[in-house]
């Protein structure tokens, strides 16, 4: 294998087991995967559990699987997971963003650690006791429980919908927010705040909904039914939302975006699927899923693992356009 990969024996003994970081470069580490799969060499991994104690196996925790974006997390986690013969047991959270409780008996004996989507790291508390370590994706950098974070640019994605909104000439503009209280949703918040901030005469006004069609259409129809001038943009918090507010302004007899632009979050299936094509943040979700299990499998080996946050990429589409008089 050494010499498939051009490289010593000591490099080959590093990197197969996994205490190349800051020792060997990533292209060499990856080069030396490579021969070991095109010569089809597989490590005695019970062997070398047994002598480090490990089951490897990792629970990654969701809010949901109802969201792509979850399904997506988990693709990822378990294509990086694959790569380091790691199992993953995938546990949608009963309670959403709230307490999860321990998903089975002795959770805690048969696990390596925990990765978490969007999730606070209070809510894991069940699931960790004994002392798991915890990557948290998509959630508070701060919080001094997790021994790695990886997140998206989110503050950055709400500054360039807005940004992309304020040339297109809008002032007025409704937050169709949602409905949760989670870090990554604060954030949207607070960065559209911030962002508007900066520009004279703009005005927004916010209307909470649950993170589905349906609540999406009623706060759409108050935020343009409202006294006052009506919002020429509506930002949505995801894809979903975005979708109810095309329909409140069809409903309304308003074009868009003719009469008013729409933009969502996430950029699932579904903004290709309305008409017009939705304006929309497009987040790496398998890329968030895969760095998470690789900071997972960083931490197992005592490295530090230094917060990663990845960018968020807006896709314009024919739902946004030059602001109505």
């Amino acid at each position: 294998m050494a010499r498939a990969a051009g490289v010593s024996q000591a490099t080959v003994s590093l990197v197969m087991g996994e205490k190349w970081r800051g020792r060997v470069s990533e292209p060499t580490a990856e080069a030396v995967r490579t021969a070991a799969r095109e010569l089809g060499y597989r490590p005695n991994l019970a062997a070398r559990d047994l002598r480090l104690g490990r089951t490897r196996t990792a629970l990654l925790v969701v809010p949901a699987l109802t969201n792509e974006f979850f399904a997506r997390v988990y693709t990822g986690a378990a294509r990086a997971a694959a790569e380091h013969g790691v199992g993953v047991v995938l546990y949608p959270s009963p309670e959403g963003t709230g307490p999860a409780r321990d998903p089975f008996a002795s959770a805690r004996a048969t696990l390596d650690g925990v990765i978490a989507s969007s999730m606070a790291a209070e809510a894991l508390a069940d699931i960790r006791e004994g002392g798991l370590p915890l990557v948290m994706l998509d959630s508070d950098p701060e919080r001094p429980e997790a021994a790695a974070t990886v997140n998206l640019d989110i503050a950055d994605g709400i500054r360039q919908v807005t940004g992309h909104l304020l040339a297109l000439g809008h002032r007025r503009f409704a937050h169709l927010a949602a409905d949760v209280d989670s870090w990554t949703f604060r954030v949207r918040a607070r960065a559209l705040a911030e962002t508007l901030r900066g520009t004279a005469g703009t005005v927004v006004r916010t209307e909470a909904a649950a993170l589905e069609v349906t609540a999406g259409r009623l706060a759409a129809e108050r935020a343009l039914t409202a006294p006052g001038p009506r919002p020429t943009a509506l930002i949505c918090d995801s894809d979903t939302l975005a979708a109810g507010a095309c329909k409140a302004a069809r409903r309304l007899g308003l074009r868009v975006p003719d009469d008013v632009s729409v933009t969502g979050f996430d950029d699932l299936p579904l903004a290709t699927a309305l008409e017009p094509e939705l304006t929309t943040l497009r987040l790496p979700a398998e890329a968030v899923g895969e760095a998470g299990m690789r900071a997972l499998v960083a931490v197992l080996d005592g490295a530090a693992v230094p917060p990663a946050s990845l960018p968020v990429e807006l896709v314009p589409r024919a739902s946004s356009a030059v602001a109505s008089a």
